[in-house]
């Protein structure tokens, strides 16, 4: 089992920036891939980004390329989300997720376990 605390959440203006942070307790972290998604009310659950165990490798969501960056600090066992220039449609509850087969997969059915979600919001 892997326990996954998303955190960094907020309302913000265009423009703006944060950081998510996903912090993880249980297996080993470094063993897994990890996913960020997000979800706006009354839509599907949307891949943002994903890096691989190691940290070399990403995976980025056309409509986030060049503004979101993800990292991992794997002493702390917790991977990051910087977000910047920050636009109303990216307004929705984001999700970390672990990976163990280490593909970074955009879909969320490929993913072994979630946290809990922290609500973004972005006003104009």
């Amino acid at each position: 089992q892997v326990q996954l605390v998303e955190s960094g959440g907020g309302l913000v203006q265009t423009g703006d920036s944060l950081r998510l942070s996903c912090a993880a307790s249980g297996r080993t972290f470094s063993n897994y891939a990890v996913g960020w998604f997000r979800q706006a009310p009354g839509k599907e659950r949307e891949f943002v980004a994903a890096i691989s165990r190691s940290g070399v490798s990403t995976n980025y969501a056309d409509s986030v390329k060049g503004r979101f960056t993800i990292s991992r600090d794997t002493p702390k066992n917790t991977v990051y989300l910087q977000m910047n220039s920050l636009k109303p449609v990216d307004t929705a509850v984001y999700y970390c997720a672990a990976e163990r087969a280490n593909v970074l997969p955009s879909t969320p059915t490929r993913y072994d376990y979630w946290g809990q979600g922290t609500q973004v919001t972005v006003s104009s």
